[in-house]
């Protein structure tokens, strides 16, 4: 992973993950080195294997929906970083594409990068903070 600070006002990187990279632990790893409170990303790439999950609201956890150990077009990679007992939090989405143009999307519980994936990072000016929820038993972000 590569990344650049291209803006001072707000805080913006780009990071590059490289064939080989798990963008998830990756981007948790970022925050961490770079004290990130609170930040919004997107993404575009390719990736060799991912597995995507979707909220049971019955059982209050996330389970597996998609895992693919294929080459894969990385549509679009949204999220948030926010705080959660003083730790980053990474909560993103991904849509991805197979070769027959079928996407597939889901909650990104990994991903593997294969050749590249281009993020655009921006921190929040106000850092975020999750909190359990309730009602639902996950960290959701509390303003």
């Amino acid at each position: 992973m590569r990344f650049r600070l291209v803006e001072r006002q707000p805080k913006t990187f780009v990071v590059i993950f490289e064939t080989g990279d798990e963008i998830a632990e990756g981007l948790k790893r970022f925050a961490i080195e770079q004290k990130l409170a609170g930040s919004s990303f997107k993404a575009i790439g390719a990736l060799s294997s991912v597995k995507l999950g979707w909220f049971n609201w019955e059982t209050k956890k996330y389970q597996t929906s998609v895992d693919l150990a294929e080459q894969v077009e990385l549509l679009s990679l949204i999220g948030d970083i926010a705080l959660k007992d003083g730790e980053p939090q990474v909560h993103a989405h991904v849509v991805v594409a197979k070769s027959d143009g079928t996407a597939l999307g889901g909650h990104l519980q990994e991903a593997h990068v294969r050749p590249t994936c281009e993020v655009v990072l921006t921190e929040s000016p106000e850092h975020l903070q999750k909190q359990i929820d309730p009602e639902s038993g996950i960290a959701l972000i509390r303003l």
